[in-house]
């Protein structure tokens, strides 16, 4: 893709201040959306807004929890109060609380929860129907190959993308009569702040599984998110994209 592929469109990013949220952001500012970068924190999401628009782009910075629906609820009325329309959603907030089952805090999987599978559905109950009733659209959910494999000491994150995937089928199936695309992408073990606290045995046993034996890249992510949010993918809904190097085969 070249040139200004998303110009006149507003796209929503959740968990825009880092990661693959942010180049995301970036990415579809480049292409000439005016990007809505939503994070818990106005602060953080205001520097990727700033460094979108040094690059000569357009976006406003954002601050609510996703995973309080009504702060949610509310943060999407005023959003289409001030822009009409929100034609581009990309859901990639998410948050990890690591333990084993038997030991994890019900506030951990609770926090998961909330913020990877109920951020997800709020921010999609808020802005799809304005969507659909222009009969144009595209969702686009960051998930993760954990919920297609599972991993130890991470049940409460499987779950969430593991919802997160069925989730955007459904709703696919939903919307997709009204011209609104809904699919998911499943990162692998990608270069970002989570996986550069992993310790080197444990990125030495991981690229063992890893065919391409390296991690990738947030930019491999926004590369695919920035199809989906394209025109060109207009046929391609409810499907699961998988950004993994070859991790996960079937």
């Amino acid at each position: 893709m070249a040139g200004k592929e998303h110009s006149g469109r507003v796209a929503a990013v959740s968990g825009a201040s880092r990661g693959i949220g942010r180049a995301i952001a970036l990415r579809l500012g480049a292409l000439g959306a005016k990007v809505i970068c939503i994070s818990r924190s106005e602060e953080a999401s205001a520097k990727t807004a700033m460094e979108i628009e040094a690059n000569g782009g357009s976006a406003e910075a954002v601050a609510v929890d996703v995973g309080d629906m009504g702060a949610v609820g509310a943060a999407c009325a005023a959003l289409l109060d001030r822009h009409g329309a929100v034609d581009i959603l990309v859901n990639s907030a998410g948050i990890t609380r690591d333990g084993l089952v038997a030991r994890m805090a019900v506030d951990n999987w609770n926090d998961v929860i909330a913020v990877n599978l109920n951020g997800c559905f709020a921010l999609t109950r808020g802005l799809c129907l304005q969507m659909a009733k222009k009969r144009w659209g595209r969702i686009i959910n960051v998930a993760s190959v954990i919920a297609l494999v599972g991993n130890g000491g991470q049940s409460n994150y499987a779950a969430s993308k593991a919802g997160v995937v069925a989730f955007t089928k459904s709703v696919a199936i939903e919307l997709a009569s009204r011209g609104v695309t809904v699919n998911a992408i499943a990162p692998g073990f990608i270069e970002t702040d989570m996986t550069a606290a992993l310790n080197e045995p444990i990125r030495e046993e991981i690229l063992k599984r890893i065919p391409m034996k390296t991690f990738g890249k947030a930019d491999d992510v926004a590369a695919v998110a920035a199809f989906l949010a394209s025109e060109e993918s207009g046929y391609i809904t409810g499907t699961v994209v998988r950004v993994d190097g070859g991790m996960v085969m079937t």
